[in-house]
């Protein structure tokens, strides 16, 4: 399902129209990108968590030339899903 369709989903469930669908979907969107960014988990009770977490520095490899390049340290947005989601995905 790409965006579109889930727009399209949306409206069809809430009977509302697109674009309303549309703006509600972004506005969730970036609202979830904003909380990550100040550092705060998102937690949607029977669908899962979002929340970041930081990689350290590391050293790697360059697979073309071998040659030992640093990687820099970073944050990396995540996802944990609840027990009710994993029920789903899992016929249960």
């Amino acid at each position: 399902m790409n965006k579109e369709q889930l727009i399209e989903a949306i409206a069809n469930d809430a009977e509302i129209k697109k674009s309303e669908a549309a703006r509600a979907l972004d506005s969730f969107v970036s609202n979830i990108k904003g909380s990550l960014k100040k550092g705060e988990e998102v937690r949607l009770v029977g669908f899962g968590t979002f929340h970041v977490v930081n990689r350290k520095a590391s050293t790697g490899r360059n697979p073309r030339t071998g040659e030992t390049i640093q990687i820099a340290a970073s944050k990396q947005p995540k996802f944990k899903a609840g027990q009710p989601l994993r029920d789903v995905v899992n016929n249960r």
